[in-house]
C-alpha cells in the first residue's frame, strides 16, 4: 500500500509539473516573441512576422521611439500619475485603515458599512463624471487620484492586519507619550513592513495602467499616460497619428508596435523582483482577521 501511495504521489507531482511548465511557457513565449522582434528589422518582420530570433540585430524601433516626443512625454506622464497616485493611494489607505482598526473608535460601524457598501454598489460613470466636472477637476491629474485615491478592498485588509497586532504595543506607546500619529509612523507601519509594499505593488500597477479615466477626465492629448499612446500606436490607424508618417512610410512599423510594448511593461517587471519577498507573506498576514 505505500508502495502504491509513493507512486500515485509521485505521478501527480509529475503532472502537477507538466501542467506549470505548460502554463509558463504559455506565458513566457509570447513574451520572449515581443523581445526578439522588438530587435528585428521592418523588413524581416515583414517577410516572416515575429521572429524568435533574429538575423538582423537593429536597436531602431527603440531609436524612434526615444526620439518621438509622443512617446517620452507619454512615459514621463506616466511616471507622474503612477508615483504621486501611489503615494496618495497608500497614505490614505493606511490612515483610514489604522483608523478604523481602533475599536474604540465613534461610528466605527456606520463607517465600516458605508466602506463596504463602495464596493457592492458605485454611482456609475455618467455621475462620476459630472462630479469631477462639478469640482473642476476636468484636464487634471487630480480627476485620476482623487476618484481612485482609496479602494476599499485594499483598505479592508490592510484593516484587518491591523488588528491582529497586539494591543500592548501601542498601550506601551501610549504609556510613553507617543500620539497615535507617532504609534502608527514608528510602531505600526515598521511590523507592517510586508502588508504595506504588498498593496503599494498593486496600488502601482492600477495606477501604472490607467487608461479608461484618463481618456474620460483630460482632453489635453499632451497630459496622456503612456497606456492611452500604447493603444494609438497598436489599435488607431497610423495615418491617424503625428509623427507617424514620412515619405519613407509609416513609422509605427511593427518592430516599434513590439517595443513600445515591452517599453511599457519594463517599469513594472522591473520593480517587482524586489517587492516578491513581501508579496505573498503580505497578502496572508492581512487576510488573516476579517
Amino acid at each position: 500500500m505505500p508502495k502504491i501511495r509513493n507512486v500515485k504521489e509521485l505521478v501527480f507531482q509529475l503532472a502537477v509539473v507538466v501542467i506549470l511548465l505548460i502554463l509558463a511557457l504559455a506565458v513566457a513565449f509570447p513574451f520572449a516573441l515581443t523581445i526578439f522582434s522588438s530587435f528585428a528589422s521592418d523588413k524581416e518582420l515583414l517577410m516572416r512576422g515575429a521572429v524568435l530570433w533574429p538575423k538582423e540585430w537593429t536597436l531602431d524601433a527603440y531609436r524612434f521611439l526615444l526620439d518621438n516626443e509622443q512617446f517620452t512625454t507619454s512615459f514621463w506622464n506616466a511616471v507622474t500619475l503612477t508615483v504621486v497616485g501611489t503615494t496618495i493611494n497608500i497614505t490614505l489607505t493606511v490612515l483610514m485603515a489604522y483608523g478604523l482598526a481602533q475599536q474604540d473608535l465613534k461610528g466605527r460601524t456606520v463607517i465600516n458599512f458605508m466602506v463596504l457598501f463602495t464596493m457592492l454598489f458605485h454611482g456609475g460613470m455618467i455621475p462620476t463624471y459630472l462630479v469631477v466636472h462639478g469640482l473642476g477637476l476636468i484636464d487634471s491629474y487630480w480627476s485620476i487620484w482623487l476618484v481612485n485615491a482609496i479602494a476599499p478592498f485594499n483598505m479592508i485588509i490592510i484593516r484587518s492586519y491591523f488588528q491582529t497586532l497586539p494591543k500592548e504595543l501601542k498601550e506601551s506607546a501610549r504609556i510613553d507619550g507617543c500620539g497615535e500619529f507617532n504609534i502608527l509612523l514608528r510602531i505600526i507601519l515598521p511590523v507592517s513592513m510586508p502588508t504595506i509594499i504588498t498593496f503599494t505593488l498593486f496600488y502601482t500597477v492600477v495606477n501604472w495602467n490607467t487608461y479608461f479615466q484618463a481618456v474620460l477626465y483630460l482632453n489635453d492629448t499632451n497630459s496622456y499616460p503612456l497606456q492611452v499612446f500604447l493603444r494609438q500606436v497598436l489599435i488607431v490607424n497610423p495615418s491617424e497619428l503625428g509623427l507617424s508618417v514620412t515619405d519613407s512610410g509609416y513609422l509605427y512599423t511593427e518592430a516599434v508596435k513590439h517595443a513600445v510594448i515591452l517599453l511599457a511593461a519594463l517599469p513594472l517587471i522591473a520593480v517587482y523582483p524586489f517587492m516578491q519577498k513581501h508579496f505573498s507573506k503580505g497578502m496572508m498576514m492581512g487576510s488573516i482577521k476579517g
